[in-house]
């Protein structure tokens, strides 16, 4: 296994916590996170660090800006709570096969920048020096020197506003119907649905006229200018989706990847057109791994960005915001997708 070197980016992995079964790495993403691949807390050498740690973290980490995941290899250290725990700070992390402390290079402390590179590593009984650094980091959204605008098209007049009417007509008749998001269960990709992580209702397009329209004004309108930015020429659309998030119900959708499961894993980009941009307060797209810049396309406009990138649509505080949210890819994807259809099971 090749080490990991300052630079490197960091393989994601999915392991328990003691609050989700299913931790992500890819799901922290937009701060400083520390990982101490711990290997035993029985050992003398790591309980000393840990009783380092434990110490001095608190003045240190907030669990905002910078959080700390305690990678522990060893089942007893959970039954006997040997790895301390202080949410949202630090919490712990089961490595019941031992692949993620393996993947890590063993034990050592290990921080991540905001986009998941590695920043630096240190053994474990340097832990007073590791601290000691962390209390000097930047502001995460500064962590390359500078603000890093993440890549993002925004691409402007695509459906004319009667267009846009029509859509929010075709949703209001029907009201919509509750969102859920797609995880991976037992190697399934099933539909679930969690309110503190995704509150939003939809409304599918139907009407095959209105789906052509829709069809013609990406394909003529936006599929040039992906070409022109990213160099992919898309051809298939993935949905005909009209979504509300409204301030009445706290509409949001907390940071997420939208290709992380098998029966996702085809999509290429996710477009989110807004309907109503005038019309509704908060509700904008953020991309934690590049800082807190905010996006809002103007009505009939689109926000357009790679699928593998972390984003979230924040809290609407006031009226109802209106998107049509489609997702592109092409015909090499839409083989990726015929092959993993066999894991799509149920759900939301």
């Amino acid at each position: 296994m090749t080490e990991l070197l300052p630079g490197d980016p960091v393989p994601n992995f999915t392991a328990p916590s003691d609050t989700n079964p299913r931790y992500s790495l890819q799901a922290t993403g937009g701060r400083w996170i520390l990982l101490g691949v711990l290997g035993s807390a029985a050992r003398p050498e790591v309980a000393a660090a840990l009783a380092e740690f434990a110490a001095g973290a608190l003045a240190v980490l907030d669990g905002n800006r910078i959080a700390a995941l305690l990678i522990s290899a060893d089942a007893e250290d959970r039954s006997t709570g040997r790895i301390p725990q202080q949410l949202p700070q630090y919490r712990a992390i089961w490595d019941e096969t031992g692949n993620v402390s393996a993947m890590m290079g063993g034990p050592g402390w290990l921080l991540l920048d905001p986009t998941q590179r590695l920043f630096a590593r240190w053994p474990l009984e340097r832990t007073t020096a590791m601290l000691e650094l962390l209390s000097r980091l930047p502001p995460p959204a500064l962590h390359a020197g500078l603000p890093m605008p993440a890549p993002v098209l925004v691409v402007p007049r695509l459906f004319e506003p009667a267009l846009c009417q029509r859509l929010i007509r075709e949703y209001r008749q029907s009201g919509g119907q509750e969102s859920g998001f797609m995880r991976e269960v037992d190697g399934r990709t099933v539909g679930v649905h969690d309110p503190n992580f995704k509150i939003r209702r939809d409304h599918l397009i139907e009407d095959a006229d209105l789906q052509a329209a829709l069809r013609a004004r990406i394909s003529r309108r936006l599929v040039p200018e992906i070409m022109k930015a990213f160099q992919f020429r898309v051809t298939r659309l993935e949905r005909y989706l009209v979504a509300s998030y409204s301030a009445e119900e706290g509409g949001h959708f907390s940071a997420h990847r939208d290709n992380t499961t098998k029966g996702t894993a085809h999509r290429r980009f996710a477009v989110t057109i807004n309907l109503n941009a005038e019309e509704f307060e908060g509700g904008d797209l953020t991309f934690p791994e590049f800082g807190r810049t905010t996006y809002r396309a103007p009505t009939g406009g689109a926000v357009v960005f790679s699928c593998s990138l972390l984003h979230q649509a924040l809290p609407v505080t006031k009226g109802e915001r209106f998107a049509f949210l489609p997702f592109l890819y092409d015909d090499a994807a839409a083989k990726i997708r015929e092959e993993n259809l066999k894991f799509l099971g149920t759900g939301a």
